[in-house]
């Protein structure tokens, strides 16, 4: 079990979504520090406020995690603002939502470097100090679309595919050395956040209420579980896939449970949001 109480958590994308969610959560858990990374200035002020407001210890910082210098410098800042991270979360992310052929170079590279490379570059920061302290936890928020290749999330997939492989080797890693470190990989379904605006699911696969993907993810943390999977049906994914054809699989995941035409009225926010 891993306690929350007294530790300095660091969750990109904190300033709305799930990102907002988790950083009160843990807050309420007793955290000592949240701090939060974010692209979106207005969103990033008001929320920073929103929980200084009610006497949280809160430091924010602006940054696109796109760019790895910009990850190196502010890493650096807040190490001497705030000290070694405990807990991190790695929740930032981007979705297109085109057909492969509509994207740009600049949207696959964009992608790309948000929902994978991102979070390796930030982890290498704080992870060290975490490996010489002995302790911490790191939260991955990858995506059931990690498992599965649905269409008009080509690159989204190719993206999630890479954070859950990276997620797996990294805890392998980190278990081996015999030290309280732990890894969570959090593979969720569609999440009602404004993020998948259009996104049309069945009762079978719904929309995933926020708080309760949070509270699964606050969960899991603390009982240092190896992986937060949501709905159920998604639990059964790579089990399924891994004992049907390619071709039953598609008429299972595609046409029984509609996933492959989900996208289809896909519209997402106005903008792009890092988080």
């Amino acid at each position: 079990m891993s306690s929350i109480s007294g530790k300095i958590v660091l969750i990109t994308g904190g300033a709305s979504g799930i990102g907002k969610l988790m950083g009160e959560r843990v807050l309420k858990e007793g955290a000592k520090q949240l701090v939060i990374w974010d692209i979106d200035k207005t969103n990033l002020d008001k929320t920073s406020e929103e929980f200084k407001t009610q006497n949280f210890n809160v430091l924010s910082y602006l940054i696109d995690i796109s760019n790895t210098e910009s990850v190196i410098e502010t890493a650096r800042k807040v190490k001497e603002d705030a000290g070694t991270i405990d807990i991190l979360i790695n929740n930032a992310g981007v979705v297109v939502g085109k057909n492969f052929v509509e994207h740009t170079h600049n949207d696959i590279a964009f992608t790309m470097s948000i929902n994978a490379d991102a979070m390796m570059h930030i982890t290498l920061e704080f992870l060290p100090d975490m490996i010489k302290k002995g302790s911490g936890h790191i939260v991955n928020i990858a995506s059931a679309a990690g498992y599965v290749g649905n269409p008009k999330m080509s690159v989204y997939s190719a993206s999630k595919w890479a954070a859950l492989g990276w997620s797996e080797s990294l805890r392998i890693e980190l278990e081996k050395t015999g030290k309280d470190l732990h890894v969570t990989t959090v593979t969720p379904y569609y999440i009602n956040t404004g993020m998948f605006d259009g996104v049309k699911t069945n009762f079978l696969l719904p929309m995933l209420n926020p708080g309760k993907v949070t509270d699964a993810i606050i969960k899991a943390i603390k009982s240092n579980n190896l992986f937060v999977r949501k709905p159920f049906l998604i639990k059964l994914t790579p089990f399924v896939k891994g004992i049907l054809p390619a071709r039953a699989f598609d008429w299972f995941g595609g046409k029984f449970l509609g996933v492959y035409s989900t996208m289809n009225t896909f519209t997402g926010r106005e903008k792009k949001n890092n988080g």
